[in-house]
């Protein structure tokens, strides 16, 4: 199988660089840090994520971007979200419209609200685009936990050959042509991790954390259904297993960046302690933004929000949304479409 170019060395373009190379294919993984790449090539260690992990010796790292756009036809790209623009841009000039590009990311563009899909077509227009998404820490993936994702393109085809080059006994690949059902949840669910990281930290109990997920579900679908998500898209692993997976696990960023701001921290200080990006942090505010502009109701993303940047103190947050009025569990909204 052709090489792949791989852009972002995090943890998760880290763990997949490791998944590709053990399946025999080659990689070429570009880091913006030179030091970062000439560390793996020298000692077979990403020094920064995943530090434990050798990596397989197929993988070989660059922070040549000119380098890694030659590679290989077969993009995939992990850098965080906010960076997406600026990569793309960079290889607008490196890339041919053979160029297959996947996306691993998870997330939305602060500053206009977009989703990654958007943003491809905006400094890549033409190009082939797809979205690799599901519940799938790194830590786990690199240790081959057995795992499933899911991958969407346009194109059925596509999606199948992106099954086929990701694939493996431990990492069981689906697919799918609902690109934005995929994008959204994986997006959204970091936004409600915070909640149930700020629940956990007020010493909440197994009730309020699941009555949080279930009705952090109910907000993606309702989101999702008005954007022209498939709602069952998001009853699978792109939506469910991946909010449960990142409300519940102490990989996830998203969770430990809602327990520190529970605990008493301010926004920064929770994301100096950190020390990664956790997504739902910058998401949330255009979430909050897309919900009021297409009026979809969504108190829990809305009340993050208040507590990361509004003031608002959790135990207040917290009481606001008990005392919202009585509804119905699943309003005729959940099944809006366009």
């Amino acid at each position: 199988m052709e090489g792949i170019a791989l852009f972002g060395a995090g943890s998760w373009g880290t763990a997949l660089a490791d998944l590709l190379a053990k399946k025999g294919i080659s990689v070429c993984l570009w880091s913006r840090n030179p030091e970062a790449a000439r560390a793996i090539n020298v000692t077979g260690h990403n020094m920064r994520y995943l530090r434990e992990h050798r990596l397989h010796s197929g993988v070989y790292a660059t922070s040549s971007l000119e380098e890694a756009a030659a590679f290989s036809k077969l993009w995939v790209s992990a850098v965080p979200t906010q960076a997406v623009r600026e990569t793309l841009r960079l290889l607008r000039p490196l890339a041919g419209d053979d160029i297959l590009l996947c996306n691993a990311a998870k997330g939305i563009e602060i500053e206009t609200g977009l989703r990654i899909s958007q943003i491809a077509d905006e400094e890549l227009p033409g190009l082939s685009y797809s979205v690799i998404s599901g519940p799938s820490h790194a830590e786990e993936v690199i240790v081959e936990q057995p795992t499933a994702v899911v991958v969407a393109s346009s194109k059925e085809e596509v999606a199948s050959m992106w099954q086929e080059v990701f694939g493996c006994f431990y990492f069981r690949v689906y697919t799918s042509v609902d690109v934005t059902g995929v994008e959204l949840g994986g997006a959204v669910k970091n936004v409600i991790a915070i909640a149930s990281g700020i629940a956990r930290s007020m010493g909440l109990g197994d009730n309020t954390l699941a009555a949080l997920v279930c009705r952090g579900l109910a907000e993606i679908m309702r989101l999702g259904a008005k954007m022209g998500a498939n709602p069952l898209t998001l009853a699978g692993l792109a939506g469910v297993g991946d909010l449960v997976v990142t409300c519940y696990s102490t990989h996830s960023r998203n969770l430990r960046l809602g327990m520190c701001v529970g605990e008493g921290m301010s926004l920064e200080e929770a994301q100096a302690e950190l020390g990664q990006v956790a997504e739902g942090a910058y998401t949330v505010i255009p979430i909050v933004e897309r919900g009021r502009a297409m009026g979809v109701d969504l108190p829990i993303a809305k009340a993050v929000r208040d507590i990361l940047y509004g003031g608002i103190t959790p135990k207040v947050a917290m009481e606001e949304l008990l005392l919202r009025e009585m509804k119905p569990e699943l309003p005729p909204q959940m099944l809006w479409s366009q």
